[in-house]
């Protein structure tokens, strides 16, 4: 059942928030006896974008690179971890891409702010997809803009919650967040949204009717939801299930907001281009506004 973490890749782009990656990164590597790799891409064009060439642009890239390296140890420090610094220089998507492919963590760790609709739009993020094309799960730890700071008391996770929607992805991050939990013996919170406008005629019911199907409806999505843990698993796990009702990401986020958890754990689905660039998946739109870490896992 256990899945072990051997290696964990830690990208930054040496802001005050991605700092904080390296230090969940060393914290990780501690918990699991892994070895960190710390990378850092130079995207450094020849060309700037207004048209003016760079004198000596080998020149720049070298130092440039020597600078990466030098912060990668200085945020590493004395850390009693087996660990590894990457400077790259190329597009930082496709170089992140490239060195796990070559390397092959077990987890990929990465920050982002919290952007949204037609500004998230022209920004864009790395983050996001890296999200979708990463073979291993990435940890996304989030900033506000305006004071790019992440929850350091949230590590190490005692509350996991895991959004389970019975899809194979949602199947696969449950998967992650046991042995999650399994690791930091940490409370598992499995938790179920009911959108109504999945079930527009079940929620327009007389009441003495609608009450009884509604009742029913849980009563099956809650033993579904049992039936996903494994009864060895029941030995050691502090198990909560919960269904909800509403937009999935509001919810979620509003759970983890009152439950003061630690870690949530979603699947991602692969993506339309428009709707999901302006409004967004639901695992895009918690991670914008999560209170805490956010575990990702994509089903290749």
């Amino acid at each position: 059942m256990r899945r072990q973490i051997n290696t964990i890749f830690c990208a930054t782009d040496f802001s005050k928030l991605a700092e904080e990656v390296v230090s969940y990164g060393i914290a990780l590597a501690k918990e699991f006896n892994a070895k960190l790799l710390v990378c850092h891409v130079v995207d450094f064009p020849t060309v700037s974008m207004y048209g003016e060439a760079v004198a000596a642009p080998i020149e720049h890239q070298n130092r440039f690179m020597d600078f990466a390296r030098n912060e990668i140890s200085r945020l590493i420090g004395d850390a009693p971890i087996d660990s590894q610094a990457l400077v790259t220089l190329g597009n930082t998507t496709e170089e992140i891409s490239r060195l796990v492919a070559d390397f092959k963590p077990d987890l990929v760790i990465t920050a982002t702010h919290g952007r949204s609709g037609i500004k998230r739009f022209f920004l864009g993020s790395v983050t996001e997809r890296l999200m979708r094309s990463l073979p291993c799960p990435l940890l996304v730890l989030r900033g506000a803009e305006e004071e790019a700071k992440p929850n350091l008391s949230k590590f190490p996770f005692k509350r996991i919650l895991v959004g389970c929607d019975f899809s194979p992805d949602s199947n696969l991050a449950f998967d992650n967040s046991l042995n999650m939990a399994q690791e930091f013996e940490a409370e598992l919170h499995m938790v179920h949204v009911v959108e109504p406008s999945g079930y527009k005629d079940l929620f327009k019911m007389p009441p003495e009717q609608g009450d009884k199907f509604k009742q029913d409806l849980f009563d099956m999505i809650k033993e579904r939801l049992r039936t996903m843990v494994p009864d060895e698993a029941l030995n050691w796990l502090s198990l909560q299930t919960h269904l909800l009702v509403g937009k999935p990401y509001a919810e979620i986020i509003r759970y983890a907001e009152i439950n003061d958890i630690d870690l949530i754990v979603l699947g991602i689905r692969g993506h339309g281009m428009v709707e999901d660039i302006l409004v967004g998946s639901t695992t895009d739109r918690v991670i914008r506004h999560a209170p805490c870490p956010v575990l990702s896992v994509c089903k290749k």
